[in-house]
């Protein structure tokens, strides 16, 4: 049992990876789209979602350990 946890990261990285190459690949006009909006957010939004996303992995992580 002692590589279970290094297998699950390398599992998550992976899983991360998939999900962030999946919207370039298959539509990058979209994606270059998206990500110009997402630079002209202010930097308090960006701080906002960065939270949001931090709070939600954290709780979601809680909830399956």
């Amino acid at each position: 049992m002692v590589g279970v946890p290094a297998d699950a990261f390398w599992l998550a990285l992976a899983l991360v990876l998939i999900f962030e190459g999946l919207l370039p690949f298959i539509a990058p006009g979209v994606w270059r789209r998206m990500f110009s909006e997402i630079l002209k957010l202010q930097d308090g939004q960006l701080r906002f979602f960065g939270l949001l996303s931090l709070v939600s992995g954290l709780l979601l992580w809680w909830w399956l350990i």
